[in-house]
């Protein structure tokens, strides 16, 4: 079924170092979305968003400027500290496009990034939130406690994306208890170009564009 309207992606993830980036690259190109990513901490010469960039092939993807950009890799909030910045939720004003939008949120969705924030916060009620979930010990657990935590936000999961070589018996029970539809897996690959980005776009165009 083709959508005939925009959609805003948002990318989460259980934890950081889950593949969020490669599943956003792999999203932006499937759906020739934009990409933005509100809160970059950490190695602004090689950000999330240049990651991004340099693996895409087509032409009218737009990169979004980032919010906040910290140099220090820490948690957003001490980051910001660090750097004698404040993060105002008022600077961060969801973005007005005609495309379809991917937004990449920074670690899990209880990552601080003020007193009173959190990444869950970034959250919109016209996203659709997807969930990255990397296969390592525990992260059944992680996994599940961040899909309750979204849904008792009456935050909607649209989908999940599984990192890491096939491993049934967790992606058997995690489907089995949320009820998610999986989009699709990412496999332990030896290296991503935008080759590789484009194989994986193929397959999880359809899915993308069939999500509730």
């Amino acid at each position: 079924m083709v959508r005939h309207y925009t959609m805003k992606l948002f990318i989460t993830g259980i934890s950081t170092d889950v593949g969020k980036t490669i599943a956003s690259a792999i999203i932006t190109e499937a759906l020739e979305a934009d990409y933005w990513k509100p809160i970059q901490a950490g190695d602004l010469e090689n950000s999330d968003s240049h990651t991004v960039k340099t693996l895409l092939s087509n032409g009218k993807t737009k990169i979004h400027p980032n919010s906040y950009a910290f140099k220090t890799p820490a948690s957003p909030h001490l980051a910001a500290a660090l750097e004698n910045v404040r993060i105002d939720f008022k600077n961060i004003q969801p973005l007005t496009t005609k495309n379809h939008l991917v937004i990449e949120g920074a670690g899990g969705i209880f990552v601080p990034l003020n007193d009173n924030e959190t990444i869950i916060d970034l959250i919109q009620p016209d996203y659709k939130v997807i969930v990255v979930s990397k296969h390592y010990l525990g992260s059944i657990n992680h996994t599940l406690l961040t899909i309750e935590a979204l849904q008792n936000r009456n935050i909607k999961v649209s989908g999940l994306i599984f990192n890491g070589d096939e491993n049934t018996s967790t992606e058997t029970i995690i489907l089995k208890k949320t009820g998610i539809s999986m989009i699709g897996r990412i496999n332990d690959e030896p290296y991503f170009d935008k080759n590789v980005i484009l194989e994986y776009a193929d397959r999880f165009r359809a899915p993308l564009l069939e999500l509730n």
